[in-house]
This record gives C-alpha cells, structure tokens and sequence, in this order.
C-alpha cells in the first residue's frame, strides 16, 4: 500500500468564486446608496439597543460606529446581531447597504446581506 502525498492546498485554484470574498472596500471609497460588497470593520462602540415596530422590520436594532484604517462609519445591528457583536469585535459586512444619515455614512447588512463576526 502507498501513501500519496495530499496536493498543495495553497498551489490549487478554486474555479468557483466564493461567495462575496472579492475585493474588500474601505470606508474612504464607500458611496451612499450603493451596495457594500465587502467591509471589515473593528468595532469601536454599539449603542442600547431598542425595538423597531414598522411595517417592514418587527425587533431589536441598534447603532453603532466602527473603523477600518481609513475612516469612521456608523453601523445599523438588526435582529441577533444586536446581541451577538460587541465593542472590539471584528466584523464582516457582505451584500449589505450603504446611506447617508444626517451628512454621516452609514452600514448595515440590511435584510438581504450578511454580518460576521471574524
């Protein structure tokens, strides 16, 4: 019986692109009202967080701000996130959503996006 060596993990080449692992943004090149593909931010504050009633969103949100080595951004929590991310967290924003509130840019994962914590 032989042994084979496994293949170089490091030396194949996915033919799949994953899933929103493109290039990562920066906050100095976010632009309101346009889609965040990929944002790593540490977080740096997370507000209380409070129960939103409309007609499109029923649960707890919260605010935010985060940094990444260009800039401040404020963030918008939904649902278990509020609970799950903390102050000095890492976290990933993917497919989420970019505004501007009262003159400062704002971020969320939003309904169809996603949040980690790295």
């Amino acid at each position: 019986m032989s042994l084979k060596a496994k293949p170089d993990a490091s030396k194949q080449v996915n033919s799949k692109p994953l899933r929103g692992l493109g290039k990562r943004e920066k906050v100095s090149e976010l632009v309101p009202n346009k889609e965040v593909k990929r944002l790593e931010l540490v977080v740096l504050r997370k507000y209380p967080r409070r129960i939103l009633n409309t007609d499109s969103y029923k649960g707890p949100v919260a605010a935010g701000c985060g940094r990444d080595e260009t800039g401040i951004v404020g963030i918008v929590f939904w649902g278990r996130q509020v609970e799950k991310v903390k102050v000095g967290d890492i976290i990933r924003i993917e497919s989420g959503w970019c505004k501007r509130r009262d003159g400062e840019i704002i971020v969320s994962s939003g309904k169809y996006g996603h949040l980690t914590v790295i």
